[in-house]
């Protein structure tokens, strides 16, 4: 028996699935944010897309983005 060439199929519930990555998160200056470590804080600004930098309240942090720890409210 040959296999026919081209992408396997597989069903949506198999266990063998692979996981999809989700998008990274795009900031804009004013969003809202939860980080882990520092709490809530208000985006200031953003840099080329490659870091943001936002306000906690007692400081400013500048994240590089994507960051795993930091979610868009």
């Amino acid at each position: 028996m040959t296999r026919s060439e081209g992408p396997r199929r597989t069903l949506p519930t198999s266990p063998f699935t692979r996981p999809t990555a989700a998008a990274p998160e795009q900031f804009a200056a004013g969003d809202r944010v939860s980080h882990d470590k520092h709490g809530l804080g208000r985006v200031v600004a953003v840099e080329d897309d490659l870091s943001v930098i936002v306000d906690f309240g007692s400081s400013h942090r500048r994240i590089f983005v994507p960051c795993s720890v930091m979610t868009k409210l």
